[in-house]
């Protein structure tokens, strides 16, 4: 069986990365920076290992995200036991990889349908 492997990077090209495997976790985020990094009403995001990324390209960090300094396209926030792929920015699209919670559901917009068996929180999970 092989290694599911995954790329993608920035509106302008100068920042790729890859993910190789499943992610452990992922879900939407409706708290009030995603909203603002996203310019959208949730971050669509899942979790990988750090052994799992690799990136090629410039990026700059603003509170723990990162973001190509060319084009300002946000694609992952590198952790020290994860990195957090904004869905949005794989080169797959549908890519498949569903939701498993939502968080910051209080600022969740009430005209989104609820996601059948998604556990959501008032706040971080």
């Amino acid at each position: 069986m092989s290694e599911t492997i995954r790329t993608g990077g920035c509106l302008c090209g100068a920042v790729r990365y890859e993910v190789r495997g499943e992610p452990y976790k992922g879900g939407l985020c409706h708290c009030a920076d995603c909203r603002k990094i996203t310019g959208s009403s949730f971050l669509h995001y899942a979790d990988w290992r750090p052994h799992q990324f690799s990136s090629t390209g410039e990026v700059r960090t603003y509170a723990g995200r990162s973001f190509c300094p060319q084009c300002g396209s946000h694609t992952f926030n590198l952790g020290d036991d994860q990195v957090e792929i904004h869905l949005g920015t794989l080169d797959d699209a549908p890519n498949d990889i569903k939701p498993l919670i939502e968080g910051w559901a209080k600022r969740r917009e009430r005209w989104l349908p609820t996601l059948p068996g998604i556990p959501m929180f008032p706040g971080d999970p």
